[in-house]
């Protein structure tokens, strides 16, 4: 086994939650590289610090350029705000270093193609973090319609909804400023790779973008509240999509259904280790829909726990996520979603956005 030198930028939430699985992909999975908690970077040497002697990391900086220079930081784990992950990740790439990048790749459509473009040049290894797909429910889900156990797939509907802004006195802050804080540009990136995933890719579409509470005590609201969109896929299933930080009594909403000619699928975040299945088998009179709950027989699973039924959680997405990144830097081999994938998503968000302001269908670009 080989040790790795890992420099996460960001020590905040998803900068926690990415350092402790570094720190116990290897005794889940037995990798054969072993993360080493090299460098972390905050905005102050202060917190720099403070993430440091919490989460175990060697050193700490409040440069990012010190940290991706570092010789002894060999991949990248970017977890800052949005509008640093071009330069981040372009410096990285100049180096050779491989980069796994928190969603969404950037501020907007030309910082995401960017970063394709010098992650596709360096020829490192790449990804961004989309962990809910990755759930051993939706893992099998993913089988399910592959095999065909469902049929020939007609119907897609997909939501990400939250509830952490539906109170209109709720205060302004940074999510209710800028469009990539936006739910457009936080919550719908994850529900469109869910469809991606699932459904392959899309073809055209047309949405809505809203915002609902324009004001707050404060100051403005800059940003949509909730979007929705129709849309057709390149198989030429029908699909919708919704999208809100303001759906009252929803706390992760991350939801889909997938109806075939055989068959149906249904998933809920909320209760994440089971899936729904409808197979259309048997008398009229026994059919419904069956909950079945993930075990060992399911992806990703048994590293995690040998008991049906036990479950994972939000953070073994993350490990698992961790997991694919080692795994991508170690057979030089890409490792879905690439940056390219994570483009496509990005392309997807752009083509929604000049949909709601043109009001009309919108073919998605190659």
């Amino acid at each position: 086994m080989a040790e790795i030198g890992i420099g996460i930028l960001g020590g905040g939430y998803m900068g926690k939650a990415h350092a402790v699985a570094m720190s116990s992909v290897g005794a889940v999975f037995n990798t054969a590289l072993r993360p080493r908690l090299e460098m972390v970077c905050a905005s102050s040497d202060a917190s720099a610090e403070r993430y440091r002697a919490a989460y175990g990391f060697a050193r700490a900086t409040s440069d990012w350029q010190v940290l991706v220079k570092a010789p002894k930081v060999e991949a990248i784990v970017i977890a800052t705000p949005q509008e640093t992950h071009r330069a981040i990740a372009e410096a990285a790439f100049a180096l050779g270093k491989p980069v796994f990048c928190e969603k969404p790749m950037g501020a907007s459509l030309d910082d995401a193609q960017a970063m394709t473009d010098a992650a596709e040049a360096s020829g490192a290894a790449n990804m961004v973090a989309y962990n809910y797909i990755r759930t051993p429910a939706s893992q099998f889900a993913r089988k399910l319609i592959a095999d065909g156990v469902i049929g020939d797939v007609t119907w897609f509907r997909g939501e990400h909804t939250e509830d952490f802004l539906a109170d209109p006195e709720a205060p302004a802050t940074w999510r209710t400023d800028g469009m990539a804080n936006g739910t457009m540009g936080d919550l719908s990136p994850h529900m469109i790779n869910a469809a991606l995933a699932l459904m392959g890719p899309m073809r055209s579409l047309i949405a809505e973008v809203e915002t609902v509470h324009k004001t707050r005590p404060g100051g403005a609201v800059t940003n949509d509240d909730h979007a929705q969109l129709m849309c057709r896929f390149a198989s030429g299933a029908m699909g919708h999509l919704y999208f809100s930080r303001i759906a009252t009594g929803r706390k992760m909403g991350y939801a889909y259904e997938v109806t075939g000619t055989k068959g149906a699928i249904r998933f809920d975040q909320e209760d994440q280790n089971a899936i729904w299945l409808y197979q259309m088998d048997g008398p009229e009179a026994q059919r419904g829909f069956t909950k079945i709950l993930t075990g060992p027989a399911h992806p990703d699973y048994e590293p995690f726990c040998q008991g049906p039924g036990h479950g994972t959680g939000y953070q073994d997405q993350i490990i698992i996520e961790a997991r694919d990144f080692l795994h991508a830097i170690e057979t030089r081999q890409p490792v879905w979603p690439t940056f390219r994938d994570g483009l496509g998503v990005m392309k997807i968000i752009d083509t929604a956005l000049a949909s709601a302001e043109a009001k009309s269908w919108r073919d998605i670009p190659d």
